[in-house]
């Protein structure tokens, strides 16, 4: 029995939408037929999301916040003892989201046919990542779902709530840099030209300052469509660019080699990294599937090509703290605690102490970075500012000296 989306119209006229489980479409639309529901289309929600995962689409199934969320509420659910199928149901029923109440009964149809939660997590790649299916079919191999599902809820809220600070604390900056870059250009297109070319009259000769921002401006005005033209092209361009691994590849090396820029992308790589392995590890996942698993989430292509080497050398029978320490890229202490936690016996422990650790270190240059750039902002800005109040007033400085 699946579960299938449906757009039907009732008695009244009234288009409705909704999802309901069936054998076959064909006995879905007798099912609608039978609540006086004539049928428009039915579609299977299994089908319908393996379409999507090979289309082109920046549309995720399900945001990071809703995965948290749903993560919880099933923990929740089967900690209490309460049944895999009836938790997907309280799940799927108390979600406000049609599509994702659309996949939680996809998912509970392909339970209720015999298969394995991680199964059923299978058809829906886009809403539910590798690392989430790979831990759910640990703990059910183990017999300890109810506590891996706490584990993976712990660490679904933990990526969430870095996430959410790190855009938070990118708000600020960008809004303030906006503002500035708009009250610079309209002062520039339309309040300079008004004032200056009072001067421009007089058939003196203008300072140097004032000469320079009327060409910027008169530039400003007759080319400043090509130019924001041309802006727009080069970053679809750099973007597109960007996509290939060798150009991606020279970009994350240079990040990593900035003073502070490097320190940070560092850490947020090296702490999502240690927290996926740590979980992974203490779900009973297998510890070199565990790194390939825990190298995806890496975002800077020379660390995660460092752990799919350091991985390759496990297989080998080398260590895992040494292996990772060859290439450089992940910070000592990490290396430290993760050598510390295999010769204790303690690995998932450890890993973990090094992702708190890591976290904090990231939350410190956060601040510290805010706390330079907001003022060096400001700062700018009233540079800026300050260039364009002197090119309009040293104009009159010279009309009055000329008077006296």
């Amino acid at each position: 029995m699946g579960a299938f989306e449906y757009t039907a119209i009732d008695p009244h006229g009234k288009e409705r939408k909704g999802v309901i489980e069936g054998d076959t479409p064909r006995r879905v639309r007798q099912q609608l037929r039978d609540r006086q529901l004539i049928p428009l289309s039915v579609t299977e929600i299994a089908e319908r999301e393996s379409t999507r995962q090979q289309s082109f689409t920046f549309r995720h199934s399900m945001k990071p916040a809703d995965l948290a969320l749903i993560t919880r509420q099933i923990a929740t659910l089967v900690h209490s003892s309460m049944p895999i199928e009836e938790a997907l149901t309280a799940v799927g029923e108390q979600s406000d989201i049609p599509r994702i109440k659309s996949i939680i009964m996809g998912v509970r149809a392909k339970v209720m046919e015999g298969h394995s939660l991680a199964e059923g997590l299978t058809d829906f790649p886009r809403a539910f990542p590798q690392l989430y299916r790979a831990t759910v079919a640990a703990g059910e191999q183990s017999g300890h779902l109810d506590a891996v599902l706490e584990r993976l809820a712990e660490y679904t809220e933990g990526r969430q709530e870095l996430r959410q600070k790190i855009l938070n604390a990118m708000i600020y900056p960008i809004v303030l840099t906006l503002l500035a870059l708009s009250i610079v250009t309209l002062m520039l297109v339309y309040v300079v030209p008004k004032v200056v070319g009072v001067f421009a009259n007089t058939g003196q000769d203008l300072p140097g300052l004032t000469t320079a921002l009327i060409a910027l401006s008169d530039f400003l005005r007759d080319y400043g469509i090509f130019v924001g033209i041309a802006v727009g092209i080069g970053i679809w361009f750099a973007y597109r660019l960007l996509k290939k691994p060798g150009p991606r590849s020279a970009r994350d090396r240079l990040l990593l080699r900035l003073p502070v820029i490097g320190r940070l992308v560092r850490g947020i790589n090296t702490a999502r990294f240690t927290r996926t392995l740590s979980i992974l590890t203490g779900s009973g996942v297998p510890v070199l599937d565990s790194l390939q698993i825990s190298g995806a989430v890496i975002t800077n292509l020379p660390m995660h090509d460092a752990v799919q080497a350091a991985a390759a050398r496990v297989r080998e029978g080398a260590a895992i703290g040494k292996s990772l320490a060859e290439s450089g890229h992940f910070p000592p202490i990490c290396i430290h605690l993760i050598s510390s936690g295999e010769a204790s016996g303690k690995l998932d422990a450890m890993l973990d102490r090094a992702a708190q650790n890591q976290e904090r270190e990231v939350d410190g240059l956060i601040a510290a970075l805010l706390g330079i750039l907001e003022p060096a902002l400001i700062v700018g800005m009233g540079v800026v500012v300050l260039i364009i109040v002197l090119a309009i007033l040293l104009p009159i400085f010279e009309l009055n000296q000329l008077v006296k």
